[in-house]
């Protein structure tokens, strides 16, 4: 796909697919031969809206970067570089499933139907979002999108919960949420494990180890592994490479198929990296973490380059075919950003609404 010198990582503006690595990419698929047949059932249909996911994922970020560099919003949250944890998982989901994102899994939203237009607005603040402009952190329930809040962890037991309220109601339903390796330092996470792994509630919790919580390496605050998560809290635990669409999406669909079956939770350890910052303010000093090795190992691995390598060179999907699709979904994402931004001083939150939606104990 297109590359952005302006808005992207050095290491993928430049990006040029490596043999060794794409060695690697082709034997993971068949590494499993449970994922194997999994993957092997995707037709090519299946495997182009993967890389329509990756693509819109990508650009959705891209744009979000150039309206902090054009001033229309001062920094975003960008989840590039991890974009096939979120695409691959939401792939193994059903139509009626439920997911609950963290701010880096927007791409979830953009899976799920939301619209192009809400996902922009959230970041502008007006009304013509869920939130009504209150929050950047938005979803659609109706949708099964569960907004996030910024308290990081806390959606796991809320989806827990949802989880358990399928179970309860003998839907056969699935509750998937992201977690940070950071934010598994928080409480909320592990009573929300706690408790579905006891009910047996059909959750399904990615661990997204990306190596840096914040501003500080993994290594520095934690010297565990999270694959000890299974035992510890008596569920099924799988790992996945989180830069390998289709081995995320054969991951989450064995633990969404577990989880119909009633042997749910499962918890999935998901191996990838941050290329970027925390957000995009502090994306200098993000860099200054790692040596330049690290990066230029992980950018190689690129989730959006080295699965359209694989499509073109070992399935023999026309290249024609998926310009065709960036053209397609670099268009949507011009005119929902160019729609969103005209809603600037015309959707805002109006001040007298400050406190509606807002519950407190009455004092005294």
């Amino acid at each position: 796909m297109k590359r952005f010198s302006a808005y992207e990582f050095p290491e993928y503006v430049d990006w040029r697919p490596d043999p060794e690595v794409q060695a690697g990419f082709a034997a993971t698929i068949t590494r499993d031969p449970e994922r194997a047949a999994l993957i092997d059932a995707l037709d090519d249909d299946a495997l182009v809206d993967l890389y329509r996911g990756l693509v819109a994922a990508r650009l959705h970020d891209v744009q979000l970067k150039r309206w902090v560099k054009q001033g229309v919003i001062t920094k975003a949250w960008l989840g590039s570089g991890e974009e096939a944890v979120t695409v691959g998982s939401c792939a193994a989901l059903g139509p009626d499933d439920v997911v609950g994102p963290m701010i880096r899994n927007a791409a979830a939203l953009i899976e799920r139907g939301v619209s192009l237009v809400d996902c922009f607005a959230g970041y502008l603040g007006t009304t013509d979002s869920i939130t009504g402009g209150r929050d950047l952190h938005i979803g659609d329930p109706d949708k099964g999108v569960i907004p996030p809040i910024s308290h990081v962890g806390d959606l796991v037991p809320v989806m827990a919960g949802c989880a358990l309220a399928f179970r309860m109601r003998k839907e056969p339903r699935v509750a998937l949420t992201w977690t940070g390796d950071g934010s598994t330092a928080t409480g909320a996470v592990h009573e929300g494990l706690r408790t579905a792994a006891a009910l047996g509630a059909p959750l399904v919790c990615v661990v997204q180890d990306n190596q840096v919580a914040l501003g500080t390496r993994m290594e520095a605050a934690y010297r565990g592994d999270f694959t000890a998560y299974g035992a510890a809290y008596g569920a099924m635990l799988l790992e996945m490479d989180g830069n390998h669409v289709l081995d995320c999406y054969a991951a989450t669909k064995r633990a969404v198929d577990a989880c119909r079956a009633g042997d749910g939770p499962v918890i999935i350890v998901a191996r990838t990296f941050r290329m970027g910052g925390h957000a995009t303010h502090d994306e200098r000093e993000a860099r200054e973490l790692f040596d330049d090795a690290v990066y230029r190992h992980w950018g190689q691995r690129d989730p959006v380059g080295c699965y359209e390598t694989w499509l073109v060179e070992q399935r023999g999907v026309d290249r024609a075919r998926l310009e065709a699709v960036e053209a397609e979904v670099a268009a949507q994402i011009d005119a929902a950003a160019e729609e969103a931004k005209a809603g600037r001083g015309v959707r805002e939150p109006d001040p007298a609404t400050v406190t509606d939606g807002v519950y407190a104990a009455e004092a005294g």
